[in-house]
């Protein structure tokens, strides 16, 4: 994984890059389309909206506080996408909760050998975390691209054939009620299980 943690971006160079982009009208992906471009200053407003308001519960952030470990976090993803709008804030106050932990972003679309080793049922959904421990490079496990509940619900209504554009909204006005709560506890539970993964056999 040292490639890709060589060419990743630090949290606030990852957001340099999407307000550089969007100042051109544009962000980031092939598809440069009017609709695109939109999800993707929706999106920059979304996460700085959640920068100022997730709160970590405290309970959540004592368990952090308390881990002691050398930990990256490479998280995938693209600026357009919702669901890493929703995401991306609560994974950053996780990681600003306990210095062991460093954030990265780096790009889906200009590493799909990257996400293609990391796929959702088969798809090359995004935001993926991929917990990373830094002395041995060993990976720990991964997260994404939704809470399961918002996953479980996006297969409900994908099952039932209803249209993208209404599920993607109806995903959000999850995220809207939820408030970052079950992703918390996710990412909680998720370490417990990661403070015990052999690294020998976690590459």
């Amino acid at each position: 994984m040292n490639e890709y943690i060589k060419t990743s971006l630090s949290f606030d160079e990852y957001v340099e890059l999407l307000n550089r982009l969007l100042s051109e009208g544009k962000t980031t992906g092939r598809d440069q389309s009017e609709s695109r471009v939109g999800y993707g200053r929706l999106n920059m407003a979304r996460m700085r909206r959640l920068e100022k308001t997730i709160e970590l519960d405290e309970a959540v952030k004592l368990q952090v506080a308390g881990l002691d470990v050398e930990w990256i976090w490479l998280v995938i993803t693209e600026g357009w996408c919702g669901d890493a709008a929703q995401n991306i804030p609560v994974i950053e106050k996780f990681a600003a909760a306990n210095r062991g932990i460093e954030t990265r972003y780096i790009l889906r679309d200009e590493n799909p050998e990257l996400i293609d080793r990391f796929l959702t049922n088969g798809t090359r959904s995004i935001p993926k975390l991929i917990a990373i421990d830094r002395n041995s490079g060993g990976i720990l496990g991964t997260w994404g691209p939704r809470p399961k509940a918002a996953q479980n619900l996006f297969a409900e209504q994908k099952s039932l054939g209803m249209d993208k554009p209404v599920i993607h909204e109806n995903i959000q006005r999850w995220y809207l009620a939820d408030r970052g709560r079950s992703l918390q506890l996710e990412i909680a539970e998720l370490v417990k299980g990661w403070l015990r993964t052999p690294l020998a056999n976690a590459a």
